[in-house]
């Protein structure tokens, strides 16, 4: 069990760092709470079955638990792809790893990076949760729309500081005296 929740509970993102170039993390977004409502009240409703069979007669007792089974897993399956999709900020680019059997990764470096919206919709803006929108100078990207980012507003400062940090992007007027005119 240990090797299974190693290889498909961990999206060990760690191994995707250029270490050797000096990249770092900045930040590791997992999902915000709310995707995992569904699958929770998913496992509620495979419990009430569960329940719900103890009370019917034994010759079709079988089929509530068999529909609990099977809604127990689809809500393990829909919440561990959850824990599985990470969106990764680091001082070099932004990527984001998700996939619980085959894995996917989609990069983007920091100098592709035209312009992020941030999309609250109410419930978002209630709970604390928002999409990211990414534009960039490639026509087809990996890595277009990060939905349900927990703390939207501070995460897109964190990209916008790594970015005026690395120089990708102007910091305002110069104060350098030998500039002006």
């Amino acid at each position: 069990m240990g090797w299974f929740l190693r290889t498909f509970a961990d999206p060990r993102i760690g191994r995707h760092l250029l270490r050797d170039e000096g990249e770092v993390i900045v930040d590791e977004v997992h999902k915000h709470w709310v995707v995992y409502a569904k699958p929770s009240l998913e496992a509620l409703v495979a419990l009430g079955l569960v329940v719900a069979g103890l009370f019917m007669r034994v010759d079709i007792a079988w089929l509530p638990w068999v529909l609990a089974v099977a809604l127990a897993l689809h809500a393990w399956w829909k919440a561990l792809g959850a824990h599985m999709d990470r969106f990764v900020i680091t001082n070099m680019r932004v990527f984001r790893v998700h996939g619980v059997l085959a894995q996917r990764m989609a990069t983007m470096p920091l100098g592709r990076i035209l312009d992020i919206t941030v999309d609250k919709p109410v419930m978002g803006r209630l709970l604390g949760y928002g999409h990211f929108v990414f534009e960039s100078a490639a026509q087809e990207q990996g890595l277009r729309e990060i939905r349900y980012v927990g703390r939207p507003t501070e995460r897109d400062l964190a990209i916008q500081r790594v970015v005026a940090r690395a120089g990708l992007r102007g910091r305002g007027p110069s104060t350098d005296p030998s500039l002006r005119h």
